[in-house]
């Protein structure tokens, strides 16, 4: 048989990727190079190939290739039109692999000039959109997703994604225009459904977003991805044993989809079924499935072992932003020691605000690993010569465990994210205090090995004077308000019983709860057994407002097994007292550890259910009592541990200094 002719191979490649048949068109075109090394366009389809099958760094390559043979073939060349349209999907293909493999910059310039070539493509706008979102640019995204729609009415893709961007810029009214106006959702496409309801749900109307996700699945079963977005918003609304079996399902159609399993691990934090142990156990089972497959990729690492030379910190975090950890980051940040260690920051943001600009202040080295892989950023936490590396996500959303699997520093911690385990081996340390883990125990309930903090967990700066505090004021309203602004997925069944026990004992008081709008309020209300008057819901508010609720406010009501954190700080700040119950698991105990630091355990701590009725019944009925302690709770928080922030960089360089010790003394 005569061989075929280079034409007829290319011409037979496409049909094969026409068809699907990828292996088939790949030979083909490595055939043609063999023969024809500057062919460009078997190199491009070469390009096209890898990146259909995930390999993003080859298809740069490849495609790279091709362009330079395109633009020399410009030069001299009378087919201008058909090298334009050459250069103008190469160049477009070539943005979207660049972006694949965390070059955001590169991808960005290449899908430009594809448009400079082919200014009326929408697809080369929604591939620049995408990109552009990626990097944090969510006005040149909109406007680039702007552009496609424009280009082309029917582009359902661009649609969702336009709605998308104009979520993340918190445009939620927008976003739900540009979603109900795209195509798909006419043509009941279930993709449609679920990005509908992701908006929803920021928008607050989380029974309506349950309803778009339900419809998702019904015309998908298998949609993995509206399977753990119900199950984020059933956890919103507080329906803990519907969201973890939603997780479930989603799990058992992508059991190796490591963020919907730590969306799943988060979730059991906050059921009372669950004790430390049975946390510890889903934790390991995370890093048995999704970390451990990763220590082949964990080499020996060289720093220089003087113990006392400065060292490297390495932060790393999604929420360097306007996010409740940049109460505790900032005031750390801003007491280090820079003389004695260099701190870098890796920011895997979104959306740079102001705040991630403040944050940056405060780096020595500031390193954005957004776009990149896991793979990508331990390998350029390696080139800095980390000593110590810091996770503050843990499996909170955009956190970066994966990196850690891969163990690019000697030496790795985790704080600040929630105390509690990862589960992951390649973590050696867990940073707590003595109230969350007193000496002694507790210890096996980790993977990591705990360091305590001398004093605290947390070192808290509201970054604000404002509001001030006011007088208590059940002096002037006539009557009692308990209150409680906890994240309403912290609200069960154990809760609520002792809120209507602490109700029933104060009479004509008032309850007001955090609590998104919908039905799950009049069951919260049934619950709690009590006239309708006597309940006040509020919904999320802007950190001022919400500070402000505070003042109607006489004193707040924990939540078990998971406490108030940051809220419960807050709640201090604005000089109402918590009273909390301990339990079984680390994040039950902090509200122990916060009043223990402030010297008001005896007065604010229960020891058992009846205990916990009984103070916050006592300190309803000393108005006086209660009145003293508000007026100078927040001095009172000024002079504790937990706002000094010099003292708590002292401790954490000293923690630092002692793990980095260690690590020199090992073989």
């Amino acid at each position: 048989m005569a061989e075929l002719s280079i034409q007829q191979m290319f011409d037979l490649a496409l049909q094969h990727h026409r068809r699907g048949q990828l292996q088939e068109a790949r030979e083909l075109c490595l055939g043609i190079v063999a023969r024809e090394p500057e062919h460009a366009d078997a190199l491009h389809t070469l390009g096209v190939i890898a990146l259909q099958g995930g390999q993003s760094q080859a298809a740069v390559e490849w495609i790279g290739r091709a362009i330079s043979i395109y633009v020399d073939r410009a030069n001299d060349s009378p087919q201008v039109e058909s090298l334009r349209r050459d250069l103008a999907e190469s160049h477009g293909n070539l943005g979207i692999a660049l972006g694949r493999v965390g070059r955001l910059d590169d991808a960005i310039t290449a899908l430009r000039q594809a448009l400079v070539f082919r200014p009326d493509s929408a697809e080369v706008y929604n591939n620049l959109g995408h990109v552009l979102q990626t990097k944090g640019d969510l006005a040149g995204a909109i406007d680039a997703f702007r552009r496609a729609v424009s280009l082309r009415s029917d582009y359902a893709e661009a649609y969702s994604n336009l709605g998308n961007a104009l979520r993340a810029a918190g445009r939620i009214d927008e976003a739900l225009t540009a979603l109900r106006r795209a195509p798909d959702l006419g043509a009941h496409r279930p993709e449609a459904y679920n990005h509908l309801g992701v908006t929803l749900a920021a928008a607050n109307r989380r029974e309506e977003a349950i309803a778009a996700f339900a419809q998702a699945i019904a015309l998908r079963p298998e949609y993995c991805e509206a399977h753990n977005n119900l199950a984020h918003t059933l956890q919103d609304l507080g329906r803990l044993d519907e969201a973890i079996a939603c997780f479930d399902r989603a799990l058992g159609i992508q059991p190796s989809h490591p963020t919907i399993h730590s969306n799943r691990l988060l979730a059991l934090h906050f059921h009372p079924r669950y004790d430390a142990a049975a946390l510890l156990r889903e934790a390991q089972e995370w890093n048995r499935r999704h970390a451990e497959p990763l220590k082949k990729e964990i080499r020996p690492h060289g720093n220089d072992r003087e113990a006392d030379r400065r060292l490297r910190i390495g932060y790393v975090s999604p929420d360097f932003r306007n996010h409740c950890q940049s109460f505790f980051t900032i005031p750390l940040l801003r007491q280090h020691n820079h003389r004695d260690f260099e701190i870098f920051c890796y920011s895997n943001v979104a959306h740079p605000d102001d705040f991630t600009r403040r944050i940056e202040g405060h780096a020595d080295v500031w390193r954005n690993i957004r776009g990149m892989s896991d793979e990508q950023a331990a390998e350029l936490v390696r080139s800095d010569r980390i000593d110590i590396l810091v996770d503050l996500a843990m499996h909170l959303c955009d956190g970066r465990l994966l990196l850690f699997a891969r163990k690019p520093a000697p030496v790795q911690v985790a704080w600040l994210a929630y105390p509690g385990t990862t589960g992951l081996s390649s973590i050696d340390y867990r940073l707590t205090d003595p109230f969350l883990d007193p000496p002694g125990t507790g210890d096996a309930d980790y993977c990591e090995q705990s360091f305590r903090l001398p004093d605290t967990f947390w070192c808290y700066d509201p970054l604000s004077g404002e509001p001030a505090v006011n007088a208590l004021p059940a002096l002037s309203a006539g009557h009692f308000t308990f209150g409680c602004l906890n994240n309403f997925c912290k609200v069960n069944g154990l809760a609520t019983s002792l809120w209507c026990k602490v109700l029933a004992k104060v009479p004509d008081s008032r309850l007001i709860v955090l609590c998104p709008p919908g039905e799950h309020r009049d069951k919260l209300r049934q619950a709690l057994g009590v006239e309708a008057q006597r309940i006040e819901f509020v919904a999320h508010q802007p950190r001022r407002q919400y500070l402000q609720t505070y003042h109607r406010i006489d004193l707040g009501l924990d939540t078990f097994p998971y406490n108030g954190h940051t809220t419960s700080l807050d709640s201090l700040w604005m000089g109402v007292p918590v009273v909390t119950l301990p339990g079984r698991t680390v994040v039950s105990r902090a509200g122990y550890s916060q009043a223990s630091n402030l010297g008001l355990a005896e007065q604010l701590v229960a020891q058992s259910p009846e205990q916990f009725v009984e103070i916050a019944a006592h300190l309803a009925a000393d108005l006086p009592r209660l009145s003293q302690l508000r007026a100078g709770l927040r001095e009172r928080m000024q002079r504790s541990p937990l706002m000094d922030a010099g003292r708590f960089a002292r401790n954490m360089e000293s923690a630092y200094r002692q793990m980095w010790r260690r690590w020199c003394q090992t073989p």
